[in-house]
């Protein structure tokens, strides 16, 4: 047996893992699946906490593009929202983006400190967790949540990640992690749809963004890590 993983949840709980975990982010509608896109076309990405500081941070850089929400909300002075697909399709990945988010950008944040942070969505899991699995012991798989709701779809991204770490010899550490792992072993990503978070994302006519995470599963090969204040791809 090579070691345990746990499933969690919201920003807060990255402190209760600082110790010993490893950290694995998840927040897939959307903030965790704009990051890896974003990282897999070769841009640079500077996730933060507040506006303020991504106004410090882009102010160090060279054409920085601001993206992100809160609360549903562009902030002012940002480019563009917390989407995936407008990510994907833009030619400029020349300019580093700095990133905001309800949850997920906190969480990220909140991790730091820990033996390691990743960024995790669909797009990468088998990739994160063959790389994880060798060099670490203890990892803690966290859902950002989503208005203090542990989102559809960040369980069964948790619970994904946490399924194949089993199979590679690590040990559930509690009851709610098999719960999850049993709940989404075997589900599909349509499974998705019937999250609050699509409801919104349709309702606000954001639907490009929940067919893009629904159909990009598992293709990309890159391992985010969050160091010093920037996420990077590490080999």
């Amino acid at each position: 047996m090579k070691g345990s993983v746990v499933i969690d949840c919201f920003p807060e709980s990255a402190e209760k893992y600082k110790n010993k975990y490893a950290i694995v982010v998840i927040d897939i509608i959307r903030a965790t699946t704009t990051v890896a896109t974003a990282l897999s076309l070769g841009r640079r990405v500077f996730p933060v906490r507040t506006t303020d500081d991504a106004f410090v941070i882009a102010a160090k850089l060279k054409e920085p593009l601001l993206v992100g929400e809160l609360g549903g909300n562009i902030p002012y002075g940002f480019e563009i929202t917390n989407s995936p697909a407008h990510i994907a399709v833009r030619t400029d990945v020349n300019r580093p983006m700095v990133f905001i988010s309800s949850s997920g950008t906190q969480l990220m944040m909140n991790a730091e400190g820990s033996e390691a942070v990743y960024i995790s969505c669909f797009r990468n899991l088998t990739a994160l967790t063959d790389y994880i699995a060798k060099r670490h012991e203890h990892i803690a798989v966290i859902g950002a949540g989503t208005r203090g709701e542990f989102r559809l779809e960040d369980q069964m991204g948790c619970a994904w990640m946490a399924e194949r770490l089993v199979k590679a010899g690590f040990k559930a550490e509690n009851s709610d992690t098999e719960k999850y792992i049993s709940c989404w072993s075997g589900a599909g990503p349509e499974e998705i749809k019937k999250s609050r978070s699509a409801e919104y994302l349709l309702r606000t006519d954001q639907a490009h963004d929940l067919e893009f995470v629904i159909n990009h599963i598992d293709d990309l090969n890159i391992v985010p890590s969050l160091v010093k204040g920037e996420v990077i791809e590490v080999k």
